[in-house]
Parts: C-alpha cells; sequence; structure tokens
C-alpha cells in the first residue's frame, strides 16, 4: 500500500499557508490555486533525488483537497 503525502491548508489573514504532515515542507499562496502549486513544486524539490519507492510515496500527486 502506498503512503499519500498529507498537506493541510489553512487561510490566514491574507494568504493561504499549506504544511505537510508527513514532510517538513510549508509554503503558501495569495489563492487556494497557488498555494496547491506552490506546495507541489515544494514537495518535489524536497524529495528530489529520492528513490520513491523507499519512501512508498505515489509518484503522482493529487489535487484531491479534503477539508480536515
Amino acid at each position: 500500500m502506498k503512503r499519500i503525502i498529507q498537506v493541510k491548508i489553512s487561510r490566514g489573514e491574507k494568504y493561504y499557508i499549506a504544511e505537510c504532515v508527513d514532510l517538513p515542507v510549508v509554503s503558501q499562496g495569495k489563492t487556494l490555486d497557488e498555494v496547491v502549486e506552490n506546495v507541489k513544486e515544494a514537495i518535489e524539490l524536497h524529495l528530489e533525488g529520492e528513490n520513491l519507492e523507499e519512501w512508498d510515496i505515489f509518484p503522482d500527486f493529487s489535487d484531491d483537497l479534503t477539508p480536515a
């Protein structure tokens, strides 16, 4: 079974903030679409060069935004 990287997105006063539950990754954006794109890029950079099979992580990111 593959792991899913969970991200918590909250709205601040001016920006949306995305915090990964499983990785030390945080990002922000002015819109929800922007913060999703930014956190995807941040996760990709964090995992760059890693063997995702060792981490048992899905190689594709989805846009499944489920409210917490």
